[in-house]
């Protein structure tokens, strides 16, 4: 019996199927950046993420595309809901959002609609919708802050708008210029942050929510026609400095997060609702977060849904390193609080500490423990930002990491999360801080 090869454009193989897929979506989407995608068409992920900061610079947007210059502005009646304090807005079952959010539809045939900022209220969803069937759904988390000098402020919203454009080419939603979700977010803040984060509330902030979700009303395993593009901001509880610091509970043999060949560098539900189940067994016995194992050799990956990073002392050389799981295997989410810590790690602790990304095992940190050499360990990511880690329990065995003087934070830590805090709020002018005027 002969065999031939199957082909299905320009003479590729059946084979690499995601990622000849994403080559075609980047190449699809490229107009939008002027083509320049910076080297990314071999599809690496976490490269897109850097490619696509440097192409989208004047590009006008088309009839069809995202366009943050039509939007239409129905503004809420300002004295209809009060602001509550912090503790209030955080202390129930249910997110308390802004007044407002902002909502943009998008079909095949005619492409993005006009974007409408509008008072925050229900969606309205058919029961055939794809993304209630598929999880044809991806999602954003980036803050806005109020400054300790009376300024709004965004902490890189490029790299947010960028992965966001990545998460939707990986599930088959449409693309779009992330500069103008990029200003979408920003009228967001420029019209609630007065209201909801006003300058008698210095050093508080706000979570944003870009998402996009499948809304074509028909059954059937198939990329939607319709979708919705939805942003809404809300208060968020501080969880950076839980009482004696993070406790991690290795995760179970018989459950991976995410894997190689999936979807962990993506944005998306699908990788959050199924680790919930081992999450809610880690609490239950005094643990706060899983660190996540991958492989048969145990590869630390991440904490929760946040990047992990320990501090130890090399077993050949006793030099300082800040080791954190690499990019490389899209395996895991290329955080933008991740990013930013490494960066800032290798330009300004250089002379002290070496940033190392590569692959550990949980054996390399019990090692690490029983020869004195682990000093510090945290988990970084939007939600828990900057979150000193205390304790690794795995099958049966206690790491207990040291937590500073204070027993609060490592000193490392302490400098790094000082850093970044200072650019989010004003402390420090800094380029990874844009300004968002007030209205």
């Amino acid at each position: 019996m002969s065999h031939t090869t199957a082909t299905h454009r320009s003479g590729e193989q059946d084979v690499d199927l995601t990622s000849s897929g994403l080559e075609h979506r980047i190449a699809e989407v490229s107009p939008l950046l002027n083509g320049n995608t910076n080297g990314v068409n071999g599809v690496h992920p976490n490269g897109l993420t850097n490619g696509l900061t440097n192409g989208t610079n004047g590009h006008t947007p088309k009839s069809g595309e995202l366009d943050a210059s039509k939007l239409t502005i129905e503004l809420a009646d300002p004295n209809a809901r009060q602001v509550p304090d912090e503790a209030t807005a955080c202390s129930g079952t249910e997110t308390i959002c802004t007044d407002h959010m902002i909502t943009c539809t998008w079909k095949v045939s005619s492409g993005w609609e006009a974007p409408a900022l509008k008072p925050y209220g229900p969606l309205s969803l058919m029961p055939t919708a794809s993304v209630l069937h598929y999880a044809t759904e991806c999602f954003e988390g980036l803050k806005c802050f109020r400054g300790f000098d009376g300024k709004l402020r965004l902490f890189r919203p490029n790299l947010n708008a960028n992965r966001m454009l990545m998460s939707t080419l990986r599930i088959s939603l449409p693309g779009f210029n992330p500069e103008e979700l990029e200003k979408l977010i920003a009228k967001l803040v420029e019209v609630d942050g007065p209201k909801w984060l006003p300058k008698s509330r210095p050093g508080s902030f706000l979570y944003l929510r870009p998402a996009m979700i499948g809304t074509q009303p028909q059954l059937g395993v198939q990329a939607p026609k319709e979708a919705l593009l939805f942003i809404t901001a809300s208060f968020m509880p501080r969880m950076d400095a839980p009482a004696g610091g993070m406790k991690l509970h290795t995760s179970p043999e018989d459950q991976v997060r995410a894997w190689v060949g999936g979807f962990g560098y993506a944005k998306v539900g699908a990788n959050y609702g199924p680790s919930l189940l081992a999450t809610n067994e880690a609490r239950a016995r005094g643990f706060g977060q899983i660190l996540w194992l991958y492989g048969p050799n145990g590869e630390c990956t991440e904490a929760g849904a946040s990047n992990f990073f320990i501090l130890w002392r090399a077993k050949e050389t006793g030099k300082l390193q800040l080791v954190t799981a690499p990019l490389d295997d899209r395996l895991i989410l290329d955080g933008v609080t991740r990013r930013s810590c490494v960066e800032l790690a290798r330009e300004r602790l250089a002379g002290e500490l070496e940033v190392v990304e590569r692959k550990y095992t949980i054996d390399e940190v019990l090692e690490a423990d029983k020869e004195g050499r682990i000093v510090e360990a945290f988990a970084a990511g939007t939600a828990f930002f900057i979150c000193p880690v205390s304790l690794i329990h795995h099958r049966g065995v206690e790491v207990k990491i040291p937590m500073g003087k204070t027993g609060e934070s490592g000193m490392y830590t302490a400098k790094i999360k000082g850093w970044l805090k200072d650019i989010m709020y004003g402390n420090e002018q800094h380029p990874w801080g844009p300004v968002v005027t007030d209205q």
